[in-house]
């Protein structure tokens, strides 16, 4: 690889790695202390409508696929791979000003890899956060989910506000 295209790759990462370091660290540091601090089912009240409760999701979101016997978590684990490296290839891509979807990005990576560590480490995804109202109890997801969701809204929000300019073309492109 040639020296400047080395050091322009090296200065896009370190741009936006710091971010889904971020994600992933505050992420992973919330998941041990939840599997240090409660027993399975353990919930502590944070909040009116907000508790932590240790759950383990096997499946994906909403548990989706959790009861199919155990290929699901090798499944999903080939899923978050493929869309991390989806998503780096789709940041280098992009021009340096289009901060918003970069920063949609690398939520959605630190969120997938944070996903991702639990369940090739575990056998299943921790999960900690309990918004309720009344009686009715939305599924307990994690920090790395709420990094997905926040940044796969932000890319739903660029869409609108984007201008869909043909001339524009991605950088590297004449």
């Amino acid at each position: 690889m040639n020296k400047s295209i080395c050091s322009s790759w090296l200065r896009w990462l370190w741009l936006w790695l710091w971010l889904w370091l971020v994600v992933l660290a505050v992420d992973l540091g919330v998941k041990y202390w939840v599997l240090a601090n409660f027993e399975l089912g353990e919930t502590w009240a944070l909040f009116p409508s907000l508790n932590l409760h240790y759950a383990r999701n096997y499946g994906a979101a909403f548990s989706f696929l959790a009861d199919k016997g155990g290929w699901q978590r090798w499944f999903f684990a080939g899923v978050a791979v493929m869309v991390v490296v989806a998503l780096l290839v789709m940041m280098y891509r992009n021009r340096a000003d289009q901060k918003l979807s970069n920063i949609a990005y690398a939520l959605i990576i630190g969120g997938a890899l944070g996903n991702l560590f639990d369940r090739t480490w575990h056998g299943f995804v921790v999960d900690y956060i309990d918004f309720y109202v009344g009686d009715w109890h939305f599924a307990t997801f994690n920090l790395a989910d709420t990094a997905i969701c926040i940044g796969a809204g932000m890319v739903v929000l660029e869409g609108f506000l984007a201008p869909h300019d043909a001339s524009a073309k991605p950088k590297g492109q004449a």
